[in-house]
């Protein structure tokens, strides 16, 4: 058996020794609660500003590859046209055999005009609205013609009293022609002077002036009589040609002008007039891709306004001159079918066909 102090020993091995842990008590319980929650910020943060990224990142590179892949296909087959403006991009398309080439453009008018006055006066009235057709030679606007309509009757005025003139010097010269026959008459028989037939034709000479300066007179009276009536004429806005009013500019009380210096309150135009018969399509073609385009081809176009109609159209025209800028050559582009849902300025792609000798 062990003795008393073995045990003693054994015991005192198996003791606890509790000054060691009071130097190193540990975490606290809101020690523990506020580092959780402080991880769990950062843990929040990270992924809110990593995590993300992440998916989007690849999603965007995927599709860049995709694209990649799929203009790398089409490189292969022809050589991508990219111009300076997306808007006349003409590229090729491969859906259907009979197109050769693709473009857009824009719908035009080869008849615009921005009605004005040839005189500057105040607009009495506007008889135009938006979306109005006009006809030729329809009144559009009315200026204030007080002051011309008096120039234009003090010149028929005028006209009128060298009438009277002229009808009086008519019958000073028969007068005077009467005497001088009846002078001439007399000196047969001596009875007359040679100085009374002198003053009596004289008298004939200068009554014979006198009707055709006011003659000549008469015919400059005339012409400002025309004059007049041109200036007040010009005071009734009337309609170049038939057309749809596309823009109205001015109002009744305003003041328009040919031309207006300096800016202010003076219209220069009173309304806008399309000619929708003249509209037609006007595109932009890579100069390397003109050679696919010939006067006369077959042209298929599609507003972006209504992509699933087919437009018949034929080639006019290809302008003989190119753009530097963006190396492109311009195209005129006639619509064999009017309709009243094509409107100018309107985007369209146009697709050139192949012809049936090619």
């Amino acid at each position: 058996m062990a003795s008393a102090e073995d045990k003693s020993a054994l015991l005192n091995q198996l003791k606890i020794d509790r000054t060691e842990e009071g130097g190193n008590p540990g975490f606290s319980l809101l020690q523990v609660v506020l580092i959780a929650a402080v991880t769990a910020v950062i843990v929040i943060f990270l992924m809110m500003f990593f995590v993300p990224d992440g998916p989007q990142q690849t999603s965007a590179e995927a599709s860049q590859s995709s694209s990649d892949s799929a203009e790398s296909g089409l490189n292969s087959h022809q050589p991508s046209d990219d111009l300076a403006d997306e808007t006349t991009k003409t590229n090729f398309r491969f859906s259907n055999s009979d197109e050769v080439l693709n473009a857009s453009g824009y719908i035009t008018a080869r008849r615009i005009a921005t009605v004005s006055a040839e005189v500057m006066g105040l607009l009495s009235t506007v008889d135009v609205e938006e979306g109005m057709k006009v006809k030729e030679g329809q009144v559009l606007a009315t200026l204030d013609s007080a002051l011309a309509n008096v120039n234009f009757q003090l010149a028929s005025a005028h006209v009128e009293v060298l009438q009277t003139r002229i009808a009086s010097n008519e019958s000073e010269l028969e007068e005077a022609e009467r005497v001088l026959r009846r002078i001439n008459t007399l000196g047969k028989d001596n009875f007359s002077s040679e100085a009374q037939q002198s003053r009596a034709q004289a008298d004939v000479d200068k009554f014979r002036s006198m009707l055709a300066g006011a003659k000549a007179d008469i015919a400059v009276a005339r012409i400002q009589v025309q004059q007049q009536q041109e200036i007040l004429d010009n005071h009734t806005i009337r309609a170049p040609f038939p057309g749809v009013v596309t823009v109205k500019a001015a109002q009744p009380g305003e003041i328009v002008a040919p031309s207006s210096a300096g800016g202010g309150f003076t219209r220069t135009g009173i309304c806008t007039i399309v000619d929708m018969d003249s509209l037609e399509i006007e595109v932009d073609v890579n100069e390397a891709f003109i050679g696919r385009v010939k006067d006369g081809q077959k042209v298929k176009a599609n507003l972006d306004a209504y992509p699933d109609w087919d437009i018949p159209a034929s080639v006019i025209a290809i302008i003989p001159t190119a753009d530097r800028a963006k190396a492109t050559v311009r195209v005129r582009i006639q619509i064999d079918n009017k309709d009243e849902r094509i409107l100018p300025d309107m985007g369209v792609k146009v697709a050139f066909l192949r012809s049936e000798d090619e």
